[in-house]
């Protein structure tokens, strides 16, 4: 599980995602080099991707936007998101539904 795109750290959910900016809409899209594909509708520029990851992630797993943090790649397409202490049985079933 130590290759997994998604682990614990206690009751927060650590993400590895590879960004793909300027998609048709936003949507985790499988796993790339053994991270999550995340392709987001906003483009590249002036943090607008960020930012739409982080409201998906938020929206995704019902928790407010400031507990969803950039922890690496802030201008790379590899990033590492902490999502803090949302509901682990539904980040259980959303994780199971990206594959993971």
């Amino acid at each position: 599980m130590s290759d997994s795109p998604a682990r614990w750290d206690g009751p927060d959910l650590v993400l590895t995602l590879h960004a793909q900016p300027g998609a048709r809409r936003t949507e985790v899209h499988g796993l790339h080099d053994g991270a999550l594909k995340l392709r987001l509708a906003a483009r590249a520029i002036e943090g607008a991707a960020n930012a739409a990851l982080v409201e998906f992630l938020s929206e995704t797993f019902r928790v407010p936007k400031r507990q969803v943090t950039l922890e690496s790649g802030e201008t790379s397409r590899h990033k590492r998101v902490r999502v803090r202490a949302p509901d682990a049985a539904l980040s259980l079933m959303i994780l199971q539904s990206w594959g993971v």
